[in-house]
């Protein structure tokens, strides 16, 4: 699955530009935590951004860069993230 993590919904990914349901079904949900992990991490060449802000940008990736019923989904469960993070008690 992580060979293809890097393939987009919309076919301009790499390695092999695989797109939409050719792309493995993990892959596609390894991509979406992928990327709100690394939007969400502090990285030595940028800050980090807000839960929100990160959630808006899965949002806007939808169809494009993500498949956007994982990203659905993963939004299904916002709650329950921030919880597991400690941004709300439970």
């Amino acid at each position: 699955m992580v060979l293809y993590h890097h393939e987009r919904w919309d076919g301009r990914g790499y390695p092999f530009g695989l797109k939409g349901e050719e792309i493995p079904l993990g892959a596609r949900i390894i991509s979406v935590a992928d990327a709100f992990s690394a939007m969400t991490d502090r990285r030595p060449y940028r800050e980090l951004l807000s839960f929100d802000a990160a959630l808006e940008e899965l949002r806007r990736g939808a169809g494009s860069q993500f498949d956007p019923m994982v990203v659905f989904a993963f939004l299904n469960i916002e709650e329950k993230i921030r919880a597991w993070l400690g941004l709300i008690s439970t």
